[in-house]
Order: C-alpha cells, then structure tokens, then sequence
C-alpha cells in the first residue's frame, strides 16, 4: 500500500441571481493511502481507447470531507483529475473513494 497527497475538488451549486444557478470548485488537500492502483482500457468506438483508473484511495477525511463527500467530484492523481464513482463511509473516520475516468470540467450539467 502506498501513500498519497492531494486535492479533492468538490461541486457546490449556489444561486447567483433568481433562477441562475453557478456551479463552483473547491479544492481540499488530504493524506492518504493508495488501497489498489490499476487501470485499464476502454474501447469507445473511436481512434484511441479511454484509460480508466480502477484505484480505490482510503483517505484521513475531516468534518468537511464526512458532511460534504454527496459534493465530491475529483480526485488528482499524478496531476490529472479522476472521477469519485464510489465513497464507502463504513471505515470512520476514513471514506474509501474509488475511482473512474477522467473527470471532464465541463461536465457539469449545464449546455454552454
């Protein structure tokens, strides 16, 4: 099992004027530990396959991590941003994040 340092990014919506909602990143540095780190292949149909991270991360989560990880959109890894898909919270006080593709920034339901 090897260690990890990094950010967290979280999503929070606020209203910026009446019906106009914004979403916005937070970013949180936590410590923790690299549970399994694999990866694998994703054929799309197009010219080169998706990479997916199958690594699941346990980290030292606080009280901002337990009250807002519904919030949790990335995580990053080696400088590149991995979708949570998956946050098992039975392991206080440690939340187990598993994680997906890369996370896209502009996937955040808007149509722009």
């Amino acid at each position: 099992m090897s260690k990890w340092f990094g950010k967290i990014g979280y999503n929070s919506s606020h209203e910026e004027e009446a019906g106009v909602w914004v979403d916005s990143i937070t970013e949180r540095e936590y410590y923790g530990d690299v549970i399994s780190d694999r990866w694998r292949r994703q054929n799309s149909g197009e010219v080169n396959d998706n990479i997916n991270l199958s690594n699941t991360i346990s980290i030292v989560a606080d009280l901002y991590a337990y009250q807002n990880c519904k919030d949790m959109v990335y995580v990053e890894i080696r400088g590149t941003k991995w979708k949570v898909s998956d946050i098992d919270m039975s392991q206080y006080p440690r939340l187990i994040l598993s994680i997906g593709g890369v996370w896209n920034e502009n996937t955040s339901g808007t149509s722009e």
